[in-house]
């Protein structure tokens, strides 16, 4: 899924160019690009496609050009992340009826690659034993408002150790709340990637989102021909705006998830970013060849390489620039950005 505006990692993101298209991290290599390699550790990439916001498509060709447009899933607007399953669901059904899922977002980052592939691999054999739906919980290594959370059963006999039914979700906590979640030792963060078969799916949409199922089930002829795209343009606008999360997953009976550790962040906010950089002496986070630091520590730092900049004196914060937009922001604020952002448009700058 590559079709978000990412407006919390702003100047960087933008919706002209979103972060999933930037070297966020300094490696080289888009997350878009990133997510990429990370799949095919699972899956040839004739078998990888990308659903995007159509204003995206020569970005995701011009960074992607191992795989064929026709790869390329084109949605119109923006209508959450459900419809987006969907399309990719039932146009795959078309393409193989006994196919295995899996949905990722595509900036998210994943620091150990190893204990991600042996996680995947866990979730597909369940997703392939029953009908069910499977996610993948990450452990919460603090009380995190910015994620919702997963609470699971006890493990059952003869079931693998990873490998849970979900009791509930709950949508983004308060710090107290996430603290006791934190403390029970049953909620995983929720990673947003799901494995289920394209029955399973295509099952949960006709009985939880049944007007949805509908619409897309219409396009079984026209998938995969030149007819797909106008009927997908069509389909949308008669979409409700819903996420995956909240009109299926939430509701479902069939949900599994598996408890995962392999270094995760939905790389949200420039916070989350922060803990996955090395640090210099100062506990700085800096993406940047010219930047010189003194009196300064826990900031995160991200300038163009040849930018050269001198920072004194500055604690906890986050500085960026951007194509001549600079940002200067307490880290403990970061949640206003997205304020920011919507008081510049309104004041036309």
């Amino acid at each position: 899924m590559a079709g978000g505006i990412g407006s919390r990692f702003w100047p960087m993101s933008t919706e002209e160019y979103p972060k999933q298209f930037h070297d966020v991290l300094g490696l080289g290599r888009t997350l878009l690009q990133l997510s990429f390699d990370r799949m095919l550790m699972v899956c040839p990439k004739e078998n990888i496609f990308i659903v995007t916001n159509s204003d995206y498509l020569d970005l995701v060709k011009e960074q992607l050009p191992e795989i064929g447009e026709h790869q390329i899933l084109q949605e119109p607007s923006r209508k959450n992340t459900a419809p987006c399953v969907a399309y990719a669901s039932y146009k795959i059904k078309t393409l193989n009826p006994n196919a295995t899922l899996i949905v990722a977002p595509s900036d998210h980052i994943v620091m150990s690659e190893n204990s991600f592939k042996n996680t995947m691999d866990i979730a597909i054999k369940q997703s392939e034993a029953e009908n069910c739906l499977v996610t993948l919980g990450i452990k919460p290594s603090r009380p995190d408002t910015g994620y919702g959370y997963i609470q699971f059963l006890d493990n059952v006999d003869g079931s693998p150790e990873d490998v849970r039914e979900v009791k509930m979700f709950t949508e983004k906590p308060n710090f107290e709340l996430a603290q006791q979640f934190i403390e029970s030792g049953d909620f995983y963060w929720n990673s947003g990637i799901f494995i289920w078969s394209a029955d399973s799916i295509i099952d949960a949409f006709s009985k939880y989102l049944p007007s949805m199922h509908d619409s897309f089930s219409e396009g079984m002829k026209v998938y995969n021909t030149e007819l797909e795209q106008e009927f997908i343009n069509h389909t949308y606008a008669e979409c409700k705006n819903i996420s995956i999360d909240y009109g299926i997953m939430e509701k479902a009976k069939n949900v599994f998830v598996v408890l995962s550790d392999f270094g995760w962040s939905d790389l949200g906010t420039w916070g989350a970013l922060y803990t996955h950089i090395d640090k210099d002496a100062g506990q700085n986070a800096i993406i940047g060849d010219k930047v010189n630091m003194y009196d300064s520590k826990d900031c995160v730092i991200r300038l163009p390489q040849d930018k050269l900049a001198v920072i004194q004196g500055l604690e906890d914060f986050i500085v960026v620039e951007e194509k001549g937009v600079l940002l200067i922001c307490k880290k403990s604020e970061e949640q206003r950005i997205k304020q920011f952002v919507t008081d510049i448009k309104q004041k036309g700058n």
